[in-house]
């Protein structure tokens, strides 16, 4: 039997532009496109707009319409059309960069997060700023710049579920009324046996078709985290 080649695995050539070992950054890239639905859920809009999508479906009445599904690929949808500028900032700064050999990983990591923390800063409320500057000890910062982005990320996220359950709020109230509406008219009527909701179902949704309610609410979130 002839001998078996020798084997052997090396991790210590320089990467690009002078950086680490290959190897490593093959690892480190599997383990960052690991962690990539939480980047996608915690660094975008995604989080808004699928709690306003899945609070219209409620406000409707009909919970399951659209199916768990749909109301997710249309967030991601929207998600990636309204983060496009963003992620072409990044694209040009630091991705093509990197796969042309002229910068590190690290240094592409550094290139690609501002303009990711310019789209965070326009959607975060200073109030929630300050507060996670509190919680960590921090003092007051004096520029966008002295806010560490482990700070940002957290306030970016509770200003998003903030805004997300007033728009909701908003998108509710057309429907309750319409539900109060249902509900008068039928005990008026001395109509006591007959639910409410098979009469304001087809209401709600008549009106949310005559009022275009898709395109309002999908202009509504696009314009938003523009």
């Amino acid at each position: 039997m002839p001998a078996m080649p020798p084997i052997s695995l090396h991790v210590g050539g320089p990467g690009p532009a002078g950086g680490g070992a290959p190897v490593v950054e093959l690892m480190l890239l599997l383990t960052l496109l690991s962690f990539a639905p939480a980047i996608l859920i915690m660094f975008t809009s995604f989080v808004r707009i699928v709690i306003v999508l899945s609070l219209l479906r409620n406000a409707i009445g009909a919970p399951t319409v659209p199916p768990n599904m749909v109301v997710t690929g249309l967030a991601l949808v929207l998600t990636m059309f309204t983060m496009a500028p963003t992620f072409q900032q990044v694209n040009a700064a630091a991705l093509q960069p990197y796969l042309a050999g002229s910068l590190s990983m690290m240094q592409a990591v550094d290139r690609a997060q501002p303009p990711i923390r310019a789209f965070m800063f326009r959607q975060t409320h200073d109030r929630d700023v300050a507060l996670f500057m509190r919680m960590a000890h921090l003092g007051r910062p004096q520029t966008r710049d002295s806010v560490p982005t482990y700070v940002l990320v957290p306030a970016f996220v509770t200003s998003e579920l903030g805004t997300a359950f007033v728009l909701g709020t908003l998108v509710f109230l057309p429907f309750v009324v319409v539900d109060l509406v249902v509900s008068s008219t039928l005990l008026s009527l001395g109509m006591f046996m007959l639910p409410p909701t098979v009469i304001s179902l087809p209401v709600k949704l008549l009106l949310f078709v005559l009022t275009n309610g898709w395109e309002r609410v999908v202009a509504g979130l696009v314009a938003g985290v523009h």
